[in-house]
Formats: C-alpha cells, structure tokens, sequence
C-alpha cells in the first residue's frame, strides 16, 4: 500500500502542528494558507519546529498560497481553517479537486460537511468524500513555523456524508493517526461540538478582563468559574436535546473531556479545572476571535436553528447568540449556518437523517 500524501489548508495554530506532525512521521505534505506574508517564516525554515507532546522538525514538501499546487495529486485534504472560512475555501479547491480525494473538515463545528457537501455538488461529475471531526486532535498553539503541542486527543470522532464512506475515512486517516474512531454520522460530529460549550460563552463573560489584560490570563482554568461553568452546563443540555431529538448519540462535555484527556470531576467546573492539557493555555488578546466570529455563526447558530426546525428550544444558545450580535455589532443570526443554509429547512427529522446517511438524494443550496 502506497503511503498517502496531504494537504493542509491554513497555517494558523491548528494547520502547523498537524501538518508539522505529519511531516515528522515521514508523510508528504503540502501547507497553504491564504495570506502569504504569514507563510514566509514558514518557508524560510522549510517546515515546522515542533515542541511539547511532540518533538522535532517536520520538513514540508510545497508551502503555497497556490490551491491548484497545494491539492494537487494528494490524497486527504485536512481544512484546518475557521469555520466561517469553510464556504470560500470550499470554492476555491472545487475546481481543482480530482476523484478519489478525501477532504476533510478539523473541525467542521456544526453543519460543516452539509455546507461542504452542497457547494462540492455544483460539480456533478466529481466523486471526492467530504468529511469532518468532531473537535481538532490537539491543544496547541503556532506561530512563525513554531508550534507547542500542549496535548494530543486520545480519541477524536470522524463521519463522512454519506455514512458509508466513513470507515474508509477512518482507516485513511488511521495510517498516521490512530486517535480517529468513526462517528455515527455527520449529525454527531457535529452535535458534539464542545467548542460550542467552551468558546463564546467564556470568552463573552470574561470580556472586560480580555479588554484589559488582552488576554493574560488562563482561559479555561482562570476564565471559567463555578458560576461560568454553570451557564456552560445549560448550553450542553440544550446542544444534547437538539441532538437526542436527531437520534444522535451525544456526549455531554463533562464526559467528552474524560474521554479526550482522561479527566475526572464531580461537575463541569471541577472537570474543567483538572484537566492538564488547559494548563498555560491563554485567553484570546482581542474580542475579535475565532471564539466568537467563528463558534457563534458556525456551531450556536446551526444548533438553534435546527433546533427551532425540529421543535427545540434553546434560550440559553440564543441569550449568547444575541449577546456576541450585540458585542461585535453583527448579525450573527444571517451570517451564520442557518438549517436554510445548509439545505434541511423544511425537513422533518426522518429526512435530515435519510440526507445525512445517503438515502436522500436532493439537497438544495440556499
């Protein structure tokens, strides 16, 4: 069996560990990003210097701003973008992407492979997988070809859409990692989304201190109180019954993070403050961040928005939804992924789940 090469798209903390990482194991890699200036420390190193969990120098194959040469001829295409990015960066591969190609989304938040799924579509004679994860595999952060790897996930969940292709997902993607477990589909990915729990609404109570400080303080050990982590516990009892009511198996975070850094706690907060992978891990400096611009439109709007298709209520969402609308001064709710713009407004829940599994051909794009 040929050993399978990779595209990583973005250069933010996420794309340069992994593609750092995999460089490292021996894999080709190819790194872009968008803005080129910030690929220039990258390309004078020739790769990635690689500290913490893992250790040494990942020497990568083509760093461009070119998508053409960045996703030609490989096998897996890792985004590792914000979500908001996901729309754009998906038209921008759509005309160069061969059969065959595996693309996918770390993480896709919420909705993330459904939005995918209904721009790759436009081209009706190509047959890639599209792919997503339910949370990204490390805690680390990157800079200038730098990257510290706080800590590796032990297990992350993959689907694919539809869910027949995701054991093949999973055994690709097992070739470099072994922490990937298939999901039951697209729904859980991306229902159990704990960026949605941990990002906004610390990130919004904690706004002042953010303003003040620009972020010199531990986010989650610091930032989230026994009185945060209460607010944070509601939200995932409302992601979980949106969810349930999807027939997807959902995991609430106090169990997620048990799962993903072996941690214990009688509650949320206590679980929170155990874990060791949060240790040292800052606050965002600014209010303008991927917490906010990216985990509200991308991951609480989709939630409630399904969630209102289906039946389900989900003030405390809504309550940080319009919070962060208010705090950035925009609509939040028209930005982000609404069920009309990932092709199920008007479905019942039978047919959500018929579109997720393949049984449901006709998807419209908004």
């Amino acid at each position: 069996m040929k050993q399978l090469s990779f595209a990583v798209i973005g250069a933010g903390n996420g794309g340069q560990a992994i593609s750092g990482h995999l460089a490292l194991k021996g894999y080709k890699v190819n790194l872009f990003n968008r803005t080129y200036q910030k690929l220039l420390p990258i390309i004078e190193k020739g790769g990635i210097e690689l500290e913490g969990e893992v250790e040494g120098f990942g020497k990568l194959n083509v760093i461009t701003d070119d998508m053409e040469k960045a996703i030609r001829d490989v096998d897996i295409i890792l985004v590792v973008v914000p979500a908001s990015a996901h729309y754009k960066i998906a038209e921008e591969m759509l005309p160069y992407l061969k059969d065959g190609q595996i693309i996918v989304l770390n993480p896709g938040r919420t909705g993330g492979a459904l939005e995918l799924y209904n721009v790759i579509r436009k081209r009706g004679d190509l047959d890639v997988v599209i792919a997503e994860t339910d949370t990204f595999i490390y805690a680390c952060r990157s800079s200038m070809g730098k990257s510290k790897i706080y800590k590796i996930k032990e297990v992350v969940s993959v689907a694919a859409i539809p869910k027949d292709r995701t054991q093949m997902v999973v055994e690709a993607l097992n070739t470099a990692f072994s922490q990937f477990i298939p999901a039951q589909n697209v729904l859980e990915t991306s229902f159990n989304n704990f960026g949605a729990v941990f990002h906004p609404t610390p990130t919004l109570l904690n706004a002042a201190r953010i303003e003040t400080t620009k972020g010199n303080f531990e986010y989650y050990r610091e930032g989230i109180s026994p009185s945060v982590a209460k607010i944070l516990e509601k939200i995932d009892n409302e992601r979980m019954m949106v969810a349930k009511t999807l027939g997807v198996n959902a995991i609430s975070a106090k169990r997620w993070l048990k799962e993903s850094y072996n941690t214990e706690g009688e509650n949320l907060y206590e679980a929170i403050q155990n874990t060791k992978a949060y240790v040292g891990l800052l606050a965002p400096q600014t209010l303008d961040c991927r917490y906010i611009f990216e985990d509200v439109p991308m991951s609480l709007v989709p939630m409630s928005s399904i969630g209102k298709e289906i039946g389900i209520k989900t003030p405390t969402i809504d309550a940080v939804i319009h919070l962060a609308s208010v705090m950035h001064g925009k609509d939040y709710w028209k930005i982000g992924r609404t069920a009309e713009k990932l092709g199920i407004q008007g479905m019942t829940v039978e047919e959500i789940i018929e579109l997720v599994e393949g049984k449901r051909k006709e998807v419209t794009t908004a």
